[in-house]
């Protein structure tokens, strides 16, 4: 188990509304990703040993490893990508999801990704890469609640 800052607000709404408000300060998409960027830089550290096939995520054109931890009432997410943007995709994921219920987690639609325009401003390949990340975290909240 390592160290986690997530969860950074009390509930993933507050979190998706924080995320909105921060990328609303940025006048263009060169400047969004940059902060992409930025935010990938601060990840926590992920183990080395923690970088197998086992913990892969596929779906994603850059290399992504994630692992879960926890169960129902508590789910940590640790993730990290060869990739400086996909580790910010990453990190505001984390943001949203980590260190919440496995039902906050299925009950949350990741709205702050229209909210700050990035399905539109994403490649084909990220798009799909973050789809796979949503889609790993829904599947371990639903694999806690049924345990």
């Amino acid at each position: 188990m390592t160290d986690t800052p997530f969860p950074l607000e009390p509930t993933a709404a507050d979190a998706q509304a924080a995320i909105a408000d921060e990328f609303s300060f940025f006048g263009d998409w060169s400047e969004r990703y940059q902060y992409l960027i930025d935010l990938g830089r601060k990840l926590p550290a992920f183990p080395d040993a923690w970088k197998i096939e086992e913990h892969r995520l596929h779906g994603c054109q850059s290399l992504v490893w994630i692992v879960a931890e926890g169960g129902t009432d508590k789910l940590d997410f640790h993730a990290i990508s060869d990739s400086a943007i996909v580790s910010g995709l990453i990190y505001l994921a984390l943001r949203v999801y980590s260190g919440r219920s496995a039902v906050d987690i299925l009950a949350t639609a990741p709205d702050y990704i229209a909210s700050i325009g990035l399905a539109k401003h994403l490649s084909p390949t990220r798009s799909n890469g973050l789809a796979a990340l949503l889609a790993f975290i829904r599947e371990h909240a639903q694999a806690a609640m049924r345990t």
